[in-house]
């Protein structure tokens, strides 16, 4: 099943659920009791927002060899977490800004978890149970403030820098579908969700041996090679295999 949030002209932000090209609304906590209305909704007339307002966004970095590789960077030995802000989310087909403090910002393209229910101390055989879904991320990051700073905040902080959606798949299977990234059409990444480091089970335990997660958080699960400098005027499409397509566009602050 594919849960997303949307708005129409009619309809304030709310959750809704797909059936092939119309959209039903979702009636309750979507991470908790509620039920699934007609769907009347025709997609192409809704505007879909980032289906999750997560409490905090992790990601994993390094988690494709071939990508640390690339960044003259060892892989590493557990999972190398850090935070995106929440105030980072951006909308499906929205555009990421490039802030006037950075000359060069690259697109990530990711898996992404969501969190159905709160846990803490997972263990990886039971990470199942506390995925509601799985989604498509862009963990835009503006490198060079990244290679200044040595600490990832800033780089990866700036509003817009976690472009989220389109929708969540509660039926994905992450252990083997193809990611890949065009720009303008042109190919920048295609890699294997088998070639990362560690496994979602993996990373939910590691993360949840550290601080608890809530309903609605996301996990970025790493990049494969190939990230490249995004420009002003460019399109940028993120897809993963069996799960959808994200694509947003680029602009100057």
């Amino acid at each position: 099943m594919r849960f997303l949030r949307y708005q129409t002209e009619e309809k304030s932000p709310r959750y809704g659920w797909l059936l092939d090209d119309k959209i039903g609304d979702i009636e309750g906590d979507l991470f908790g009791e509620f039920r699934r209305l007609d769907a009347t909704t025709p997609l192409a007339e809704a505007k879909l927002l980032a289906p999750s307002q997560p409490s905090k966004i992790l990601c994993v970095g390094r988690n494709y060899a071939a990508h640390a590789k690339e960044h003259n960077a060892e892989v590493p030995e557990l999972p190398l977490i850090f935070h995106k802000p929440p105030s980072a989310l951006l909308n499906p087909n929205d555009a990421i800004i490039l802030p006037h403090q950075s000359q060069h910002v690259e697109h990530e393209a990711e898996l992404v978890v969501v969190i159905g229910k709160r846990g803490r101390n997972i263990i990886a055989e039971d990470a199942k149970e506390y995925i509601l879904g799985y989604s498509i991320g862009n963990d835009v990051t503006a490198r060079d403030l990244q290679r200044a700073d040595r600490l990832w905040t800033r780089g990866k902080g700036f509003d817009t820098f976690a472009p989220f959606g389109p929708w969540i798949d509660t039926e994905f299977d992450p252990a083997d579908a193809v990611i890949t990234c065009r720009v303008n059409g042109q190919m920048r990444q295609m890699a294997s969700t088998r070639d990362m480091v560690f496994s979602v089970g993996t990373i939910i335990a590691f993360i949840s041996s550290v601080m608890t997660l809530e309903p609605g958080d996301l996990i970025y699960t790493g990049t494969p090679a190939g990230v490249g400098a995004l420009a002003d005027g460019d399109v940028v499409e993120v897809d993963i295999e069996g799960l959808g397509a994200l694509s947003n566009p680029v602009a100057k602050a």
